[in-house]
């Protein structure tokens, strides 16, 4: 253990000349790896530092790097390290031995997962609460900007520490790009070569760097040497520098290695590294690798200069370069974007001299690395030359052209025997012997095939079946055509997604048995939505007839008065005597014998498997005319955007998107389209009645904020993690107004019409009113600290739920009337009850709260783990007059309470964590789970079954 403690070290400076004066003593001693106990591992070097070698590693060589990491990333019990290194990469010694060596939690991930970014942050930042994490820069860069800045260095990470190294550090202003406002993350800069295993130096960004908006051009310096570690700098003729360029050499008296056929070695041994830097005051700044050095148009260049200008653009999410047949510079670049191709160009001109522009800019969907976690050159040539033959005619003949050949590919790409007639639809690449290199070959091959490139393909290859990968490429090649399924297919395929006991073998494809007409006619339905939110549209009658209306309804339409006394959308599904005209009522059946008062039991009727976690929240619409044919609306992590008949679990349709899933659905004010947000950035109209997409609105940056639909205009109001909110008018295609919110937009806007204002809240801690005509700020207020809770109004108050644990509560003019204080954060959304005197949430604190509207506490029930999901208040469905409230905690289990007391009515625990939010329609509770699926629980008393 060291004595002296970490900020000793920090303090150092590196110096050329070690005081151990290794070199009168080297002559004397040396290292012997014939001595027993001296070896701790041995291993290959991957040849980035030259040609490949063996190394063979003394304990004396690596156990200081454990020491002093253990100090600096203050390592206690409490930590979760992530094995991102493999076993034949040296940096994952020293991320074992760190974890074991205090007790801490080490994190071993299988590689399919580690193949998908969105599935990897998940399972790393929400899952398990990765505390630090050391890894390459390409490994960083494959999650994607959006996905590091939401997740991985957001507000709320768990991540305490990020090292990275292997590579060279991004730029200060590519870092600063990539945290999220608020972020803590201590992020270090490490350095070393196998040759003398594993890191050399270290250098923390201070915090004052990382928030300072100043340009810097130095690239960030590599800091001071590691325990027992010497650093030193010599120019051309091997002489030692304390200003200017040169040569990095690393060594020690026992920070020594054997390399290939060496059995001794003398102390204090200095390895070149092949890596140049310039000294300046003392620091020390990576300039670049030897092989990163070329000569182009007769003057020197440093490739890795070209990336890290292109990576500062902000519609470059990553990039890397290669010096192609030592002729060609050729800019790899994922973006979300395929037609930013000629504005990049354009860019990279500005900011680069003429002989540093790139040749060729080709577009990829994901940075191949190696196992090592570093830029795999070998396979970016390959790409580069299938590359080359992109731009020759479609040779495609059709659709069952496509099909052929995409099995050929396959079967080829794999190895595949070729008496192997039919690919089967439901075969999975990982499964069928694929890997991450030979996924980008068939990626190569599609794109070459079809002519043009197409964006998200990549983690469908590794994630879903040839038969979704067919459709994925046919909705870019053929976008305006119903291609969801192929017929010769769809009747052959198996859902899994259905319950298999009651729809067995129906078609995939099927039509909702609810046909809507076109846009133009108004089709009656009534809405459920999260937070107790109904919308009630030319439903009057079908709600009088179910007995449970007010006499002050108005006729069967909808009217601006009617809308007006919506209270804002969000008066709750089951309220019992209402004053409201509009009639949002109790919605249930008659006839249903009651239950009476014996303790309620939640039974599964039916799951749907979506692929991956469902985050979202179900969407529930009933139709008017045919109440039978209520239909479910969720999407999840599997891109997939579902629709599931409401009594049977059985699936409508099903609809791959481009990306990941988090944004609950909206309905349109004429029922025949649903809205929805995608992480890649696009909002999504689709048809209710078949999924197919009738328009893709294009923001910025991720869209996680469900939309909010003006039932007095048709406006869809929604929120982007590009900061801003906007009003789309989906009927002509067109986005009304932009507006900039000042800060990253999660949560879901809410709609009030008395006055007619516009909420949303953002991750700066912006609470503002907009007008919802014009995007105007009416008035605004900061909270302080991020805002992941959705606004919820009631007639006379606007409030939200905020990280630092604070309920806040407004009134519609901006001025703060109390707030309420919890002892963890609230990510929870508010809920109100039928007669507006109570407000349900939950905290991280792992209660769930009851207040009334002048901020008092009524009760709390304590949960098993934290409160994400918003509350959902109903009725009774046994006849009483009962309120209940159902409620999920991230553990996955759905709590069900008496609203008046918080009593415990029942308890159901679903087999995955839970961050979607409970809609309760009749005794019928729906919601997502981690595990996959969408269940749908029924209410019963305690003698039904």
């Amino acid at each position: 253990m060291l004595n002296d403690g970490k900020e000793k070290y920090e303090k150092e400076k590196i110096k050329s000349i070690s005081s151990e004066h290794v070199n009168e003593e080297k002559a004397e001693e040396h290292m012997d790896l014939r001595l027993k106990h001296c070896l701790a591992y041995v291993l290959h070097t991957s040849g980035t530092t030259g040609i490949p070698k063996i190394v063979r590693v003394p304990h004396k060589c690596i156990v200081p790097n454990i020491q002093h990491f253990r100090v600096l990333f203050d390592i206690t019990q409490e930590d979760v390290l992530f094995l991102a290194s493999p076993l034949t990469f040296d940096p994952s010694v020293v991320e074992i031995f760190l974890a074991l060596s205090s007790g801490a939690s080490l994190l071993i991930v299988p590689t399919s997962v580690k193949l998908l970014p969105s599935k990897l942050a998940s399972v790393l930042f929400s899952h398990h609460r990765v505390t630090v994490l050391q890894a390459t820069p390409t490994l960083l860069r494959r999650f994607g900007s959006q996905l590091i800045k939401s997740t991985v260095l957001s507000a709320t990470t768990s991540l305490r520490v990020l090292a990275l190294g292997g590579e060279a550090f991004p730029s200060l202003t590519v870092l600063r790009s990539w945290r999220g406002e608020g972020n803590k993350t201590q992020i270090f800069n490490v350095y070393g070569i196998t040759e003398v295993s594993s890191w050399a130096t270290i250098y923390r960004i201070p915090e004052k760097t990382l928030n300072s908006t100043l340009k810097c051009e130095l690239p960030v310096q590599l800091g001071f040497p590691l325990l027992g570690t010497v650093v030193e700098v010599r120019d051309t003729n091997g002489f030692t520098i304390q200003e200017g360029s040169g040569q990095v050499f690393l060594g020690g008296r026992n920070r020594v290695c054997f390399l290939d056929d060496e059995v001794t070695v003398p102390l204090g041994t200095m390895r070149a590294t092949g890596d140049f830097v310039t000294v300046k005051d003392g620091e020390i700044f990576f300039l670049g690798r030897k092989d990163s050095q070329i000569k182009r148009h007769g003057k020197r260049l440093n490739i890795e200069l070209v990336q890290q200008v292109a990576e500062e653009l902000q519609q470059v999410e990553s990039c890397a370069v290669t010096w192609y047949n030592q002729e060609k510079l050729i800019l790899f670049m994922v973006s979300k974007d395929a037609s930013v191709k000629e504005y990049i160009f354009k860019e990279l001109q500005k900011y680069l001299p003429s002989h540093a522009v790139p040749d060729e800019l080709v577009l990829i969907d994901s940075l191949p690395f190696t196992s090592h976690g570093k830029i795999d050159v070998s396979e970016l040539n390959k790409i580069y030359l299938n590359y080359i033959n992109l731009k020759s005619e479609n040779k495609l003949s059709g659709k069952e052209d496509l099909w052929e050949k995409l099995q050929y590919l396959w079967k080829s790409t794999l190895n595949l025997p070729e008496d192997l007639l039919r690919v089967p639809d439901e075969s999975l690449f990982l499964n069928s012997g694929g890997d991450s290199l030979k996924s980008i070959r068939l990626l190569s091959e599609i794109e070459k095939l079809v002519g043009t490139s197409v964006p998200g393909l990549l983690e469908i290859i590794l994630s879903s079946s040839i038969l979704e990968i067919y459709n994925h490429i046919l909705q870019t090649v053929v976008p305006d055509e119903d291609v969801t399924f192929r017929k010769s297919c769809a009747t052959k395929r198996k859902l899994s997604d259905i319950n298999q006991e009651e729809a067995s073998g129906t078609s995939l494809h099927q039509k909702a048995i609810m046909t809507f007409t076109c846009h133009n006619e108004i089709n009656a339905f009534v809405v459920l939505s999260r937070g107790s939110q109904i919308l009630s549209l030319n439903s009057t009658r079908f709600l009088t007839k179910l007995g449970h209306c007010s006499s002050a309804c108005p006729s069967d339409s909808v009217s601006q008065t009617n809308i007006q006394n919506l209270k804002g959308l969000n008066s709750p599904v089951l309220i019992g005597k209402s004053k409201d005209p509009s009639c949002v009522a109790k919605v249930s059946e008659e006839g249903k014998p009651a239950i009476g008062t014996q303790k309620m039991e939640l039974h599964v009727r039916w799951r749907s498997d979506t692929g991956k976690c469902v985050d979202a929240s179900p969407l529930v619409v009933i139709p008017t005319f045919d109440k039978s044919s209520t239909t479910v609306y969720i999407g999840s992590h599997s891109h997939r955007m579902k629709a599931v008949d409401f009594y049977s679990g059985k699936v409508k349709w099903e609809q791959i998107l481009g990306d990941r899933i988090e944004s609950s659905a909206c309905v349109s004010k004429c029922g025949n389209f649903i809205v929805v947000g995608c992480y890649n950035g696009l909002v999504y109209v689709l048809k209710s009645n078949s999924g197919e997409k009738y328009w893709m609105f294009t923001t910025e940056d991720a869209v996680k904020s469900s939309a909010t639909m003006d039932p007095t205009t048709g406006l869809i109001y929604i929120g982007s993690h590009d900061q801003h909110a906007y009003a789309l008018d989906i009927y002509r295609k067109k986005c009304v107004w932009k507006s900039k919110c000042g800060g990253t937009v999660f949560s879901s806007p809410c709609l009030n019409l008395i006055p007619h204002h516009l909420y949303f809240a953002t991750l700066g801690g912006l609470l503002l009113a907009v007008n919802p005509a014009t995007g105007n700020v009416i008035w605004k207020h900061s909270c302080g600290k991020p805002l992941f809770s959705s606004p919820q109004c009631c007639s006379q108050y606007i409030c939200i739920g905020c990280v630092d644990g604070n309920l806040l509560c407004f009134t519609h003019f901006g001025e703060q009337v109390w707030q309420f204080s919890t002892s963890g954060p609230i990510f929870s959304s508010p809920c109100t009850s039928p007669s507006e005197q109570k407000i349900f949430f939950g905290s991280h604190d792992c209660f769930i709260y009851c207040c009334n509207m002048k901020g008092h506490l009524q009760w709390k029930f304590e949960t098993t783990s934290r409160v994400y999901a918003t509350p959902f208040a109903f009725h009774n469905y046994n006849g009483s007059n009962e309120m209940l409230l159902a409620a999920a905690s991230t553990d996955g289990k759905v709590w069900i309470l008496e609203s008046q007391s918080g009593q415990l009515q029942s308890v159901y625990e679903l087999p995955g964590e839970v961050f979607s939010s409970p809609v309760v329609l009749e005794s019928m509770l729906i919601i997502g789970c981690r595990d996959n699926y969408v269940y749908c629980l029924d209410l019963l008393g305690g003698n039904q079954k």
